[in-house]
């Protein structure tokens, strides 16, 4: 059993589940807030889901829960603006606080932080729409090529799921992906292609510290672990735990608990990474709040882990309360 789940969780709180918001990644949240609902049930707990929406500030301040579970995904759910009225509003929650939400949201600002705490993460340059088309797009690009190399992968500075991202292998396909990446955001992160194995490491703490679930490897069919990838039923594999050497697995743990310390995490997160041929890991991003569906990494390493995903959702929101009480 992991350290802290025997920890003694109340039955008699009542948990808000937020799920669904305005963000292109609105259903993916649906079904993560639906597979949290389920478990906190089979807790015994006593739960309802609702939407961020008008409706959400006149309910909370009629009938505040004991504790919020967010399941929103994008920038409604990770961005820390949600998480700062719940505070607003006394309103505990799972999961870190607005500030280090706003960090983690922020790829750019997240690799600097991490970059600064020798924990090491792709090169990268973040260009904004506006400076992209002032210094004339493709002077810019050359650069970009030059100075990080080919291949590049391409994707939104704040955003999740895998969209507006591409693999660029070769240069003339560069400014297609640029474009694709300014669909779903004002700012492109374009960092250097790291080749190995995708990993993705979730990182829990139920009462004794921050402490790393199995890796799960990602096996993408067409190489790439986009949108389509992640939520198509066939198109990607898993492996949980990740078919790592020990001693590798055991870097890989390292450094996402050194990713989640860094930028000032609690509760969970999720640390995707590449693990380079020669057993290198990087850090590419963490995920704040992640997906919680059937095909989602984090009940997948709990899975792995040989854990109860209601008992250890049922801690973490017992611990929430308790910050809030």
């Amino acid at each position: 059993m992991m350290r802290g789940m025997d920890t003694a969780t109340t039955t008699d709180l009542r948990v808000l589940v937020l799920a669904g918001g305005l963000s292109y990644e609105r259903d993916v949240s649906l079904k993560s807030g639906r597979r949290v609902l389920d478990a906190l049930r089979s807790a015994g707990i006593e739960a309802e889901q609702r939407d961020a929406d008008v409706s959400l500030l006149p309910a909370l301040q009629a009938d505040p829960p004991d504790a919020v579970v967010i399941a929103l995904h994008g920038a409604t759910g990770e961005d820390g603006s949600l998480r700062g009225v719940l505070d607003l509003c006394d309103v505990p929650y799972v999961g870190c606080d607005a500030r280090s939400a706003r960090l983690a949201w922020d790829k750019p600002s997240a690799k600097a932080v991490l970059r600064e705490a020798g924990i090491p993460t792709p090169d990268w340059v973040a260009l904004p729409h506006d400076r992209f088309s002032e210094l004339g797009a493709v002077a810019v690009l050359d650069r970009i090529v030059d100075r990080l190399g080919l291949p590049l992968m391409v994707k939104p500075a704040q955003g999740g799921s895998g969209l507006g991202a591409a693999v660029v292998r070769d240069a003339g396909a560069l400014p297609a992906a640029m474009v694709g990446c300014f669909a779903y955001d004002s700012t492109a992160l374009v960092e250097r292609y790291v080749a190995g194995m995708d990993v993705a490491v979730s990182v829990v703490d139920l009462g004794d510290g921050p402490q790393s679930l199995p890796a799960v490897e990602i096996v993408p069919r067409n190489g790439v672990y986009d949108y389509a990838a992640r939520y198509t039923a066939g198109l990607t594999t898993w492996h949980s735990p990740a078919r790592l050497e020990p001693a590798v697995a055991a870097e890989v743990a390292r450094t996402a608990l050194a990713a989640h310390t860094a930028l000032g995490l609690r509760d969970l997160s999720r640390v995707d990474l590449i693990v380079d041929q020669e057993g290198r890991p990087h850090v590419l991003e963490v995920n704040v709040s992640p997906g919680m569906t059937e095909t989602s990494l984090l009940p997948l390493a709990v899975q792995a882990a040989g854990l109860d995903f209601g008992k250890l959702l049922s801690t973490m929101v017992g611990r929430a309360a308790t910050r809030g009480a």
